[in-house]
């Protein structure tokens, strides 16, 4: 395909310059502008209107014709969509199920019209969102799984049982690294669960349809270890369950976005749903507060700890921001992501530092092994 249109462009470009005028490109468009997708074409249209110096860049062309956008491709449709006067998405009529569900999810995540014409055309369900429905399915047999053998479905973190699993986060058990991100798939009962896994489906699953598995999966998971860390510095002596520190980092990134964005969301009660998803992460994080400081089942132990929420909105709020913002673009070409990404580094590194040594310096009093 590339081939296919390489050829094209040089036909319109004799000189071989790399660059073809805006008139020509309107040529272009208006020989072969049928074999294109309307909101392509409707792209192709913007570049040649926002470009300054009347020209189109090779690179820019096969960028769009590949699916592919540089950031200097972005701005350039992003001043050329100033002058469409086109209908938006959302008034397009005879769509197919599949169709009106990735056009609710582009409103729902994107705040550019363009952007999101651009993600209807391009989104094929393929790959599917797996990431985030793995990971919840995984939770609810782990679940399941524990409520059977522990015959408890509320409140299961007060089975003297509980902790002995491999799986949640304990002071004791810190050298186990794993347990920094597998105590996701342990929480405290049903109601726990229930919540986290509701966030985690209503918000990540969009997400995920939209900047793909690898992006929403590094925020997810830089979420989980920092709220596993967190609660290492801060609450030394508590262990940890729950997905919260993932789930809070996707859910803070993506309300982040909307309220930066807000003129160009165009969900529909926006402010609406926006105070409810506050309402469930306060809910969410009521919870385990209150759980944290009511009395242990099995003393000396503490309950788990809340502070695994806070590791994840800061991740939400910096990280997660940086990747939410930058659809379709190349996160290495961004420097706010370097500095986000090497400030977490050196956290972590922080972590791992205080882990080895402070326990013992500080002779911190830790609860028994389970």
């Amino acid at each position: 395909m590339c081939t296919g249109w390489k050829s094209l462009f040089d036909k319109y470009d004799p000189e071989s310059s790399g660059f073809i005028s805006a008139e020509r490109l309107r040529d272009l468009l208006e020989t072969h502008g049928s074999e294109l997708d309307a909101h392509k074409l409707e792209v192709l249209l913007a570049l040649a209107n926002g470009n300054a110096e009347g020209k189109v860049r090779y690179q820019d062309f096969i960028n769009l014709m590949s699916n592919k956008r540089s950031n200097s491709f972005r701005r350039a449709i992003q001043q050329g969509g100033r002058q469409l006067k086109s209908s938006s998405l959302r008034e397009e009529v005879g769509l197919g199920l599949s169709q009106r569900l990735v056009r609710h999810v582009a409103y729902e995540t994107l705040p550019r019209e363009v952007d999101r014409k651009w993600y209807f055309d391009s989104y094929t369900y393929c790959p599917p969102p797996w990431l985030i429905l793995t990971i919840t399915i995984a939770e609810m047999v782990v679940f399941v799984y524990y409520g059977l053998l522990l015959d408890r479905w509320v409140l299961q973190v007060s089975s003297p049982s509980f902790l002995k699993s491999p799986l949640p986060y304990h002071p004791q058990r810190r050298a186990q690294a794993w347990r920094y991100l597998s105590y996701i798939f342990m929480h405290a009962g049903i109601e726990h669960l229930g919540l986290n896994m509701a966030m985690q489906l209503l918000v990540g699953v969009p997400l995920e349809m939209v900047h793909g598995a690898a992006r929403i999966g590094l925020i997810y998971v830089c979420g989980v270890l920092a709220g596993s860390l967190v609660v290492s510095v801060v609450d030394m002596a508590a262990p940890v369950v729950g997905s919260s520190g993932g789930v809070y980092a996707l859910v803070s990134a993506h309300l982040a976005n909307v309220v930066m964005n807000w003129s160009g969301m165009k969900c529909q009660f926006k402010l609406f749903r926006m105070a409810m998803a506050l309402v469930c992460m306060s809910v969410e994080f009521g919870r385990a507060v209150w759980l944290r400081f009511y009395p242990p089942a099995v003393p000396p132990c503490p309950n788990p700890s809340f502070c695994a929420h806070l590791g994840g909105v800061a991740v939400g709020l910096t990280l997660g921001v940086v990747v939410l913002q930058n659809y379709e673009q190349r996160l290495h070409e961004q420097f706010l992501f370097w500095i986000f990404i090497s400030v977490y580094g050196l956290f972590v590194l922080f972590g791992i530092f205080w882990n080895v040594f402070a326990y013992s310096l500080l002779d911190v009093k830790l609860p028994p092994a389970p």
